[in-house]
């Protein structure tokens, strides 16, 4: 009669496969928080519990139909801790008589071969992969886990909800304490080629709108180039009724305008302007010599 393997275990081994299942196939619930989750943990371990004693009564019954040697035999095998035994399986090498017991009946060159069994922890690994890859796979196939575009969807979800929660309580940015950044060039890129690009050409070079890449300005309302942009986005050209104000009609918001005008001094300002000779539009307006500063 082979000697159990210890409750402790099995609730272990219960308690890694229902959290490796409700990762997999519930990970955004906040499962840990969950009342059913903890109830679940609760009966299945009561379960156990139960499947425990039964197995206790039924190992007691088989042990009274022992001889006296195998009664022997199975209480000091049962008087080994269970993680010895374990310990034992992997590490512990046998003895020179019990080599014999197990040594095949074939060699060669003084090289003799013994039929070990595998050890425990070997084949309980090799289980464990079984059941991981079989679950693994079925969530795979039938759910968003591990799927590297429903990740991302949801890590956007994410990022432009808690985007928005910051707007809610952020100060607005208006023409008095919106200033220029580095930062916001490459995202003011973005919303000028959605807003702006239409008018302006892309680059800015202008098309049905003015060359915003030259010195060359029809509205000048501002002493910075920066501002001068915030500006227009904020009221439109009163030279132009397609120049809108994008700002007032709700289109874009003070951080948006804040991106591109960030965008527009760059290129116009750190970068060499786009001439007609290079597919950019003719100059348009009055030349203007800026203040320093893009604030």
């Amino acid at each position: 009669m082979k000697t159990r393997t210890p409750i402790s275990v099995h609730i272990l081994v219960t308690i890694g496969l229902t959290v490796m299942a409700f990762e997999m196939f519930a990970h955004d619930s906040g499962y840990f928080s969950s009342p059913f989750f903890w109830g679940l943990m609760l009966i299945a371990i009561i379960l156990l519990l139960i499947m425990n004693s039964i197995g206790d009564l039924i190992e007691n019954q088989n042990f009274t139909k022992l001889s006296d040697e195998e009664k022997a035999l199975y209480l000091k095998e049962k008087s080994i801790p269970y993680y010895q035994k374990l310990w034992n399986s992997a590490f512990k090498k046998q003895s020179a008589t019990e080599e014999k017991d197990i040594l095949i009946d074939h060699g060669f060159d003084g090289i003799t071969e013994l039929d070990n069994s595998l050890p425990k922890w070997w084949i309980g690994l090799f289980w464990f992969g079984f059941i991981f890859c079989a679950v693994y796979l079925t969530a795979f196939a039938f759910t968003d886990y591990a799927h590297p575009e429903a990740e991302l969807t949801h890590e956007t979800k994410t990022m432009l909800a808690s985007i928005a929660e910051y707007e809610k309580t952020a100060p607005q940015i208006n023409l008095e304490n919106a200033k220029y950044s580095a930062d916001n060039v490459a995202e003011g890129k973005e919303l000028f080629k959605t807003n702006c690009a239409t008018c302006h050409g892309d680059g800015a070079k202008g098309g049905i709108g003015p060359n915003l890449t030259d010195n060359h300005w029809i509205n000048v309302k501002q002493k910075s180039l920066f501002k001068n942009v915030f500006w227009m986005l904020e009221n439109g050209s009163p030279n132009n009724p397609t120049m809108r104000p994008l700002i007032k009609e709700g289109t874009i918001t003070g951080r948006d305008a804040e991106k591109i005008a960030a965008y527009i001094y760059h290129i116009n300002q750190e970068t060499a302007p786009i001439t007609p000779a290079q597919g950019g539009a003719a100059p348009q307006g009055e030349e203007v010599h800026w203040e320093n500063g893009n604030d």
